[in-house]
């Protein structure tokens, strides 16, 4: 009797580890399951930032480029001469040292001018050949109302060995609207490809750029790109709406997608539109193998575990204990391979408990030791962190992203990504600008909510950003920038009064007529040196054309406007020595008033550009408000 009881106690035992055991198997199942899509996510987002962050960077300097060389006045005077100078090899030269000018400056593989008088394509090197019908590019980009477009071609310059470019184009008008040419650059697809190579390399991706018609433009692996469909390709045509309706700037769509009607298995896509190129970049995954594999092993696991369990129960215990060594040393091991590939990405990797208020790992307690606070609670560092490395005017920010309540917020809302850029020092004196990528999870191994905050110096990545919407000669903003930040000053202070002021050097075309155009460059970097002096380091500076500037600043009433135009024409009124040369330089200035002379950036404009004509009108090397010139005129 003791014998059957004991036997039925032991079978009943055995029978709920066995019931047990088994549902924790399923759940294990599941739980990796999911935390591997959850890798799979994690590394394929962060790819897609990686490849758009640094193409970003590499498009907008070509773009700024060829749109600062298409408004350069320079090259309109040289095409509206062409006609009278055809067979003046002195011309085509000029232009050629233009050009090549550009390309030793910024080290593109390509700079061109094509003449939509003569068909003529110049490059650094002289007159490269005439255009043909065969040159589409041409003239599908004069049919098109954009004002620059891109495109991948061989590049067809005596020299170039036809290689593979991306080139960027832009139209080039006259006052009144007309097309003179188009003016580029170009730089070889490699660089592109590399780029997307490298990061599929290393994260076991596929990368591709694709128009918004979804025929691929770049593929590291493929430059047969005539009429490829990559959704007809990878059997994904569902999601071709989603994916190519996509444009949110500064955002990734990212989603599963089945491989056609047949195919169960499933890819992870990754897309983010690039509107200055206007492509999509899409980054995915082909999840079947990996996920087929951990099922193929959990599921083994499950029935040895079945096996063993109708035995011993010791054996049982050792093989469930076994079972969870093994998951705990795979989860490690993937966590410590993304860890170690996101350090060549990052300057400094730290995991923060958000739930328990503390860092985890030795990297992050190694760098609370550094500050002296050594297993203090995650806010007191983030305190001193804030205090003792970040610039005052971004602390707020620092601390408000990264707050355990905002953390903890975020995630609620579904909101896993966190970034904040900031400039920090080690000195206390010089600054670099940083970017903190941060990427917030479940663990369900402490059931608490983490945080991987990811630290990179972006300093060179500002200082291209910085030389993109800046004048190379004067430092000062481009025109598509200086309005960019007129009107963004507008919105943010529209109750303030402002001063809308235009500058115009006097009669320098004699100067560059005269003297040259080196002689012509220096007068205005001393010209722009004197208006710099005049205005503070947070006034709007800008060149909207050869020799006009613009200067935007708050004012407290128009007598202060009127006084600071009185003083720039005094000091503007002055001489200009260069290698034995002297000149005297004057300017004739234009002021319109917000919000009494316009309500906008173009109204200010207009309105400044019309009292800056009656200066002019009147002799010159002076000023005029543009409420004075309008009484007179009514007058």
């Amino acid at each position: 009797m003791k014998n059957s009881e004991l036997l039925k106690t032991i079978v009943g035992v055995n029978l709920i580890l066995l019931f047990g055991f088994s549902a924790a198997v399923i759940l294990s199942y599941q739980t990796n399951y999911q935390e591997s899509l959850d890798k799979i996510e994690e590394v394929s987002s962060l790819a897609t930032d990686g490849i758009f962050y640094q193409l970003i960077t590499r498009f907008a300097e070509p773009v700024n480029v060829s749109l600062s060389m298409a408004h350069d006045s320079f090259l309109k005077e040289r095409l509206l001469e062409e006609a009278e100078n055809q067979a003046d090899g002195e011309y085509a030269k000029e232009i050629s040292y233009y050009l090549n000018t550009y390309q030793k400056n910024w080290g593109f593989d390509s700079v061109f001018l094509v003449s939509a008088d003569t068909l003529r394509y110049y490059n650094f090197n002289g007159i490269d050949r005439i255009l043909t019908p065969d040159d589409t590019w041409y003239y599908n980009l004069l049919e098109e109302d954009e004002e620059y477009s891109l495109n991948i071609d061989s590049d067809r310059v005596a020299g170039a060995d036809r290689a593979v470019t991306v080139f960027v184009n832009c139209k080039i008008r006259n006052e009144k609207g007309f097309i003179l040419g188009v003016v580029g650059v170009g730089f070889r697809l490699d660089y592109l490809e590399d780029v997307l190579r490298r990061y599929e390399q290393e994260f076991n991706v596929k990368a591709i750029l694709f128009d918004e018609n979804g025929f691929v433009k770049v593929s590291s692996d493929d430059r047969d790109y005539e009429l490829k469909d990559w959704f007809k390709t990878f059997s994904i045509e569902d999601t071709r709406e989603d994916v190519l309706g996509w444009k949110k700037e500064n955002d990734n769509l990212e989603i599963w997608a089945s491989q056609g009607q047949e195919n169960n298995e499933k890819i992870y896509v990754v897309t983010r539109y690039i509107p200055e190129i206007g492509w999509h970049l899409v980054v995915e995954q082909d999840t079947g193998q990996s996920l087929l594999s951990i099922r193929n092993r959990l599921y083994m696991t499950w029935f040895l575990m079945v096996a063993v369990i109708s035995g011993v129960l010791l054996t049982i215990a050792v093989l469930i204990h076994n079972f969870r060594k093994q998951i705990a040393k795979l989860i490690e091991e993937r966590q410590n391979a993304f860890i170690k590939a996101t350090e060549q990405l990052y300057d400094k990797i730290c995991e923060v408990n958000i739930s328990k208020n503390c860092v985890v790992g030795k990297q992050a307690e190694e760098y609370f030791e550094s500050l002296d606070i050594k297993g203090s609670p995650y806010t007191e560092g983030l305190r001193m962190v804030a205090e003792k490395e970040i610039r005052e005017e971004f602390r707020e920010g620092y601390l408000s992203t990264f707050a355990p309540d905002n953390v903890l917020r975020e995630y609620e809302n579904g909101n896993q990504r966190l970034h904040y850029e900031f400039q920090t020092t080690e000195d206390g004196t010089n600054y670099v600008w940083m970017r903190i990528e941060a990427y917030i999870f479940y663990s369900e191994e402490d059931d608490s909510i983490h945080m991987y905050a990811y630290r990179k110096n972006i300093e060179k990545e500002k200082e291209r950003e910085l030389q993109a919407r800046t004048d190379e000669m004067t430092r000062f903003f481009s025109k598509k920038e200086t309005e960019r930040l007129i009107k963004s000053e507008l919105a943010e202070n529209g109750n303030s009064i402002h001063a809308f002021f235009i500058i115009d050097i006097d009669n320098f075309k004699q100067a560059n007529d005269c003297y040259g155009h080196i002689f012509g460059d220096y007068c205005i970097k001393e010209f722009t040196g004197g208006i710099r002096k005049q205005f503070r380091e947070n006034d709007i500076l800008g060149r909207i054309g050869g020799d006009e500037f613009v200067a935007f600043i708050p004012i407290s009433d128009i007598q202060g406007a009127r006084k600071k135009a009185e003083e720039l024409t005094l000091i503007l009124n002055t001489h200009i020595e260069f290698q034995n040369v002297q000149w005297k330089i004057s300017a004739s200035i234009g002021v319109a008033i917000y919000p009494i002379d316009g309500g906008c950036f173009e109204e200010l404009y207009r309105n400044a550009d019309k009292a800056l004509y009656y200066t002019k009108r009147n002799g010159k090397s002076g000023f005029t408000l543009y409420q004075e010139a309008d009484k007179v005129d009514d007058t």
